[in-house]
């Protein structure tokens, strides 16, 4: 894919105005909206559409469906000049390597690029209304939700990136745009907030808090969480006038031994000591490795403190691209990935881990880490061949580098995509060699997350007082933990388990219970939330719940904005072949 600093043959842009550009020249006018719609379906979709579909999709109420669509596609033939070709049935669209399609840059290209588009944070095909083509509208609305997810995500990137780089006039704009197209995201509200205060204006910070409180407040009837008290709290740190190898590594050391131990508040003080003193030895790998730490500990802590996390692993990644890190930048850009693949932003996470493996090198816990990850963004996209292929890597990867932990995350996912795609058996199989390589290692932080699957698996299987059993023992340890998303999952299941035994009242409230505490923090699993959405649509639809269209709407809405794949509601079953990306 060419970069939009290149000088490309040809230039299509879908964002705000559509608008074709070939070479330097002016940009084409199509006569018809209704060949800007086929351009769209077409660069857009996952697989090349029939001609029967195209002119059911946009030309149903024409006299001749076919004549229509071959006028559509001449026309866009002259627009695209001889360096493309559009040709077939199926209708395969091939343009030149050297192409620039803006939606392209923005899904797949860095923020640096992306947030120069001429319609970066526009709508797709804005303006574009069609007479007759209710179906082609369905399909739009939802690729308009996913590029306004995506133009969000990437704004926040920015907004990162250039804070990374000492530029807070860029990112304060970035972060603005940010909170500005979603203000009820917490993360959004908390980086413009902490870059108020990195920018020395206070002042704003604390306005800018007063407005995030009550805006939470009016609208959903809550406070922020602790990412936003804690930006508020962000401040320049006065270094001190001379520093000890020793005091670091003590620091270090003492920082990651609280964070083991549950300690998480007082183990972030340390490392967060620890970071500002290697800011004063001057030293590449110190600094970066104890940012790393400090963000880690921020991130896997449980104190719904992702985005300070993020902070830190774009300052460290800095550092690192600087002075050649590659190894470290490896290991950044696999954490980045993780927060991603946590948020819903697979296209954001799959960069971030694909760069992790280009830098990683020979470092095997890399490799392992990263392709762990990209097999658990191929799962939560239901894409089940990928993820097994990846996640049965990435756990010989682990075995081999001994990274025990890793190794039962990766076996307790590859369960997932087994009870996902119908075999229960072999999920089985999978959770239970996580739970012993967990328990052996006596991990028992991810227990719950085995345990809550095999629950369901359980269910499946008919076995009710098997499942509750180990559902009960997964709900148990997930509240002691004060995991959200574990409890999360083992509610789901648990309330599945209440309507088999036809306790229909209580598995509603309780289905309801799993959704509100996997969304306690300002950091969840996102997937989670759409999986339980899914399981309470579909309990709705049996019993005739009331509120089952606002649980189908919000599911909706969410698979739009991520394309995630959480079962038979997911946007991948559309008939419209609503696009993941990854195509």
């Amino acid at each position: 894919m060419a970069t939009i600093t290149d000088r490309p043959s040809l230039t299509v842009q879908l964002l705000g105005r559509p608008r074709i550009t070939r070479g330097a020249g002016e940009g084409y006018e199509f006569r018809s909206r209704k060949s800007w719609a086929v351009l769209a379906y077409l660069v857009l979709s996952e697989r090349a559409p029939s001609r029967m579909q195209l002119a059911g999709l946009l030309f149903g109420e024409a006299d001749d469906p076919a004549r229509a669509l071959r006028w559509c596609l001449a026309e866009i033939r002259r627009a695209l000049g001889d360096i493309a070709s559009i040709e077939g049935d199926p209708v395969a669209l091939t343009l030149p390597p050297d192409a620039v399609v803006d939606v392209d840059v923005l899904v797949r290209g860095v923020w640096s690029e992306a947030v120069v588009l001429p319609g970066m944070g526009a709508e797709l095909l804005d303006g574009l209304a069609l007479r007759d083509a209710g179906a082609f509208e369905t399909w739009l609305i939802s690729q308009q939700r996913h590029v306004a997810a995506v133009s969000e995500a990437v704004l926040h990137e920015a907004a990162l990136g250039s804070m990374s780089a000492g530029d807070l006039n860029a990112a304060l704009g970035y972060g603005v745009r940010a909170a500005t197209m979603s203000p009820l995201d917490e993360n959004h509200q908390a980086l413009l907030i902490r870059l108020y205060r990195l920018a020395g204006d206070d002042e704003a910070a604390a306005r800018q808090y007063a407005l995030c409180r009550e805006l939470f407040r009016r609208e959903l009837g809550v406070a922020p969480g602790p990412a936003v008290d804690a930006a508020l709290r962000e401040r320049v740190q006065a270094e001190p006038a001379s520093v000890d190898d020793a005091a670091i590594a003590a620091l270090a050391e003492a920082g990651s031994a609280a964070v083991a131990a549950g300690s998480i508040a007082a183990g972030i003080e340390s490392l967060g000591t620890a970071a500002r003193l290697a800011d004063q030895t001057g030293e590449p790998r110190r600094r970066v490795a104890a940012r790393l730490a400090l963000a880690e500990a921020l991130i896997h802590g449980l104190g719904g403190l992702d985005e300070p996390g993020l902070a830190r692993l774009y300052e460290a990644d800095e550092i690192a691209r600087t002075h050649g890190l590659r190894a470290a930048v490896g290991e950044i850009r696999a954490e980045l990935g993780y927060v991603d693949f946590l948020r819903a932003r697979y296209d954001r996470a799959e960069r971030w881990l694909g760069d992790a493996l280009s830098f990683a090198d020979d470092s095997l816990p890399v490799q392992a880490k990263a392709t762990t990850y990209l097999g658990s963004v191929a799962s939560d996209r239901g894409d089940f061949d990928r993820a097994r292929e990846l996640l049965g890597s990435a756990i010989e990867m682990s075995d081999s580098a001994g990274e025990v932990r890793r190794q039962s995350f990766g076996l307790a996912m590859l369960g997932r995509v087994a009870l996902l795609t119908g075999l229960p058996d072999e999920a089985e199989t999978w959770l239970t060699r996580s739970i012993a390589v967990a328990q052996h290692d006596h991990w028992l932080a991810v227990l719950p997350w085995p345990q809550a699957i095999l629950g369901e698996v359980k269910l499946v299987q008919g076995d009710l007082d098997g499942a509750a059993t180990v559902l009960d023992q997964a709900f148990a340890r997930a509240c002691q933990l004060r995991d959200p998303c574990w409890e999360g999952m083992s509610t789901r299941a648990l309330a599945l388990v209440a309507e088999a035994r036809g306790e229909t009242d209580r598995a509603f409230a309780i289905m309801v219970d799993a959704r509100v505490r996997c969304n306690r923090l300002a950091d969840p699993y996102v997937w989670l939330e759409g999986y339980i959405l899914e399981a309470l649509g579909e309990l709705g639809r049996r019993h005739g719940h009331p509120q089952t269209p606002s649980w189908v709407e919000a599911l909706d809405l969410l698979t739009d904005r991520t394309r995630m794949w959480v079962g038979r509601r997911s946007r991948r079953d559309a008939p419209l072949d609503a696009r993941h990306p990854s195509r």
